[in-house]
């Protein structure tokens, strides 16, 4: 191929779209019926609030430095989509 001639290139597009999709299928289906989401999704919540629970004053200065500079989530709707 002429690395200097544009026009002997040929464009090429490659549509993933389906293969996500059975990505994501795969995924669903590897989880098993049993899989709750909402109950998931609680117990995450509930790790979290234990992990940063019981902090002495300065930890609690770190932890909130640490919030506000966006380094940790803030607590409450959306933490888990402010990454």
């Amino acid at each position: 191929m002429n690395k200097g001639n544009q026009d002997s290139l040929i464009p090429f597009a490659i549509d993933l779209t389906l293969e996500e999709v059975r990505r994501r299928a795969e995924v669903v289906a590897a989880l098993g019926p049993d899989w709750d989401p909402v109950a998931a999704l609680q117990g995450e919540e509930e790790a979290y609030a234990l992990l940063y629970s019981g902090l002495d004053a300065e930890q609690q200065r770190t932890y909130d430095l640490l919030v506000t500079n966006g380094v940790l989530p803030h607590e409450g709707p959306g933490r888990a989509t402010a990454h």
